[in-house]
């Protein structure tokens, strides 16, 4: 049964209709009071609907569950964007206004009705548009591009050599290694490297492994040495070139060093470098030692020379290192001769120029080592003969680590004769 409604309730509703027809067609004249509203209203507005940033830009570490507690973090649309833009849309009508009389809720100023934009706005599609120009700008007639639509360039991966029928062994250098650091010496030059990267990994590949079967044995000779992993022990094949008046940028050349800390550290080390042209080396010793390590040497020198002339007096180390020397001076002669390079010329200070040891007092290296050829490095027996040497030159890097870097078994003994 529909329900009467009284004659108030019909009076009001149409004296509110007749209310809103003569807003609409009231002129356009504010009164201050309702501009000042007005001003009001739009501000708050302003404050509360326009977004910091697009919906389509939400952090992606936003979990779904987590929900902010301040109300303008959540993400409006007003359906455009740019909100003083908005309010110059031309007014509704006033036969508009009497079908939407139910969008109103005071009979205050009039809302502007706004039409709603799409989501994706008219950047997106401008910024669209205009990659599909750059597109097409690519491919049209006369473009330079080197190639046309459908066509593609394929560039061969370089490739390694072939093993020529020689297995990989990690006890052996393979032929491969050599032949790749002697083209690096008639090719050295960063893009020739880079078009052979394949041969060098290889190469350098081999001789990790050649080091790490190497360290295993050298340990055994000597027990102070520890099993450091190839990292520890290669040296890079790149240069410093900054104060170097060759500007080649690579050692055309793999080498190696052993000692109680690796291939760093203030200790004697066992050195090997792997070089065509027979100048591969097997050597031991301390090269450049700084200031104090140094003194130290000079010291034991000049007091307990016999120490170091015990060690070249030695016949393995006469027979292979020192050219098969048959006395004692003839050691020292073929000794310093091997370290002449950074010898002083002169005295050097606190030592007398009349003093008996005064050739070895002058250097400044105290190293050994003797040259491979080539056949012998790349022989069954290559690994064999890395090993003798080494062994030979084990007495030589104890005697200079008990005096640089003495143990407290060593410091106590005065290492005298009997």
């Amino acid at each position: 049964m529909p329900v009467r409604r009284s004659g108030a309730t019909k009076a009001t509703t149409s004296s509110a209709k007749s209310h809103k027809r003569q807003l609409s067609e009231t002129p356009a004249t504010v009164t201050p009071s309702s501009r000042i509203s007005k001003r009001l209203k739009e501000s708050a507005e302003k404050t509360k609907v326009t977004p910091t940033k697009s919906k389509y830009f939400e952090e992606p570490d936003l979990e779904d569950d987590e929900v902010s507690d301040n109300p303008a973090d959540e993400v409006q649309d007003p359906g455009y964007e740019d909100e003083d833009a908005s309010m110059t849309e031309p007014q509704t009508s006033s036969e508009e206004e009497d079908d939407d009389e139910d969008d109103y809720d005071s009979d205050e100023d009039v809302k502007p009705h706004r039409p709603k934009k799409k989501a994706d706005g008219t950047k997106a599609g401008i910024g669209a548009a205009s990659a599909i120009a750059n597109e097409k700008e690519l491919w049209r007639p006369g473009v330079q591009t080197g190639l046309g639509p459908g066509k593609q360039v394929f560039i061969a991966k370089p490739k390694p050599r072939g093993d020529g029928g020689v297995k990989y062994m990690p006890d052996r250098i393979h032929p491969n290694t050599m032949a790749f650091l002697k083209d690096l010496k008639n090719n050295n030059d960063r893009e020739w490297l880079k078009m052979h990267d394949p041969d060098y990994r290889q190469s350098w590949k081999d001789w990790e492994s050649f080091v790490e079967t190497l360290t295993e044995k050298i340990s055994q000779i000597d027990e102070t040495i520890p099993e450091l992993p190839p990292k520890d022990l290669v040296f890079r094949i790149y240069r410093d070139v900054r104060f170097s008046p060759d500007p080649t940028p690579y050692k055309p050349h793999f080498s190696a060093a052993w000692s109680r800390t690796g291939r760093k550290g203030p200790y004697a080390a066992y050195y090997v470098q792997i070089h065509p042209g027979g100048k591969s080396f097997v050597g031991a010793g301390l090269w450049m030692p700084e200031a104090q390590p140094l003194a130290l040497l000079r010291t034991n020198i000049d007091r307990k020379s016999h120490k170091l002339k015990r060690v070249l007096m030695e016949p393995q180390m006469r027979k292979q290192i020192l050219g098969g020397a048959s006395d004692e001076r003839k050691a020292i002669k073929a000794f310093v001769a091997q370290n002449s390079e950074n010898a002083l010329k002169t005295k050097p200070k606190g030592y007398d120029a009349d003093n008996p040891n005064i050739e070895m007092l002058r250097l400044r290296n105290f190293t050994l080592g003797k040259a491979i050829p080539d056949e012998k490095v790349l022989s069954e027996h290559g690994l064999q003969n890395i090993l003798d040497l080494i062994g030979v030159l084990v007495p030589l890097v104890t005697y200079l680590n008990s005096v640089v870097m003495p143990d407290e078994d060593d410091s106590s003994s005065d290492g005298t004769d009997g």
